[in-house]
């Protein structure tokens, strides 16, 4: 789970770490054995600055930002095996995942498990691990640590094939899509 450090002002007007801990809205899944999903911060389409002790993760309601507004999420995808192996229940999954990440969970696709698109300029950084992008018509890139994907409001999903857990990064920015 990430650690996240907050700075801000001092009484004094002095920069300092002001928040040292994790995310509070980190959810390891109990449906997804291994899932770990962060909402490590988010901004409105105008954010200021400085921070004033107010968390902007609680209030969030849609981890899909709206126009301009961003949101940062951590994710830890265990490898594609533990959705086949004995005991998974998808429909339990599928309630965790609607309780934890409101807003983007509604967008998967049931008849094709994982796709998902979003009105959002996404940038994702591999960690650790190894993960697939997959798009439409079997395209597929495969990333490997400190790989970065820019993902334009494109469907796709992501594939753990290997037997590792894979660790990302995620900065999404809302954007309009063009009709």
């Amino acid at each position: 789970m990430p650690r996240r450090i907050v700075t801000g002002p001092t009484a004094d007007g002095k920069a300092a770490v002001v928040e040292d801990g994790q995310p509070p809205r980190t959810n390891a899944l109990q449906h997804t054995p291994g899932f770990v999903s962060s909402l490590v911060w988010a901004t409105p389409a105008q954010p200021t600055v400085p921070f004033d002790g107010t968390d902007p993760t609680v209030a969030v309601t849609s981890f899909v930002p709206e126009p301009g507004a961003t949101r940062v999420i951590h994710l830890v995808i265990p490898p594609d095996t533990v959705y086949a192996s004995e005991g998974y229940d998808p429909a339990a999954a599928v309630a965790e995942r609607l309780r934890t990440s409101p807003g983007l969970a509604e967008l998967f696709e049931p008849d094709h498990p994982g796709m998902h698109t979003t009105d959002t300029v996404d940038y994702g950084v591999l960690l650790q691990g190894e993960i697939v992008l997959e798009l439409d018509d079997g395209n597929e890139a495969t990333l490997a640590p400190g790989d970065v994907v820019v993902q334009n409001g494109t469907r796709h999903a992501w594939r753990n094939r290997s037997t590792s857990p894979a660790t990302l990064l995620f900065v999404l920015i809302g954007a309009r899509r063009n009709s």
